[in-house]
């Protein structure tokens, strides 16, 4: 496991919840950082993801409701999910990529991925 997440758990819909990445191992300053999630039997999807200079993209699902940031003096990455729909209920993973831009590479490091529970 290279990258390391934290902060699943189960809420109701309309709740909140804080995902973390620690991404220390790497020179963190030079990675482009995603959060995809996966519902079994379905493809990993892309949730979000920021770039060295914090621009950021969003799947459509989750735009208006979910933020990502990363804090660069502690290299980590961090997904806020608000307002929670029991379709977001998925394994969390996140991932980086070598690169200052994100620019549609595949990602080579991954975490374990963390859990969220979205009950209706």
């Amino acid at each position: 496991v290279q990258l390391v997440e934290s902060g699943g758990g189960s809420v109701q819909s309309g709740g909140s919840l804080r995902l973390s990445c620690d991404a220390s191992r790497f020179t963190y300053r030079n990675l482009c950082m995603a959060w995809f999630r996966q519902i079994p039997g379905k493809e990993r999807e892309l949730v979000a993801n920021i770039d060295i200079g914090d621009r950021t993209t969003y799947s459509d699902s989750v735009k208006g409701r979910f933020t990502i940031s990363r804090d660069k003096s502690k290299a980590t990455v961090h997904l806020q999910m608000n307002d929670l729909r029991a379709a977001d209920t998925a394994r969390y993973y996140c991932a980086g990529v070598n690169m200052k831009f994100c620019t549609g590479s595949p990602f080579p490091y991954w975490g374990q991925g963390t859990q969220v529970s979205v009950s209706s």
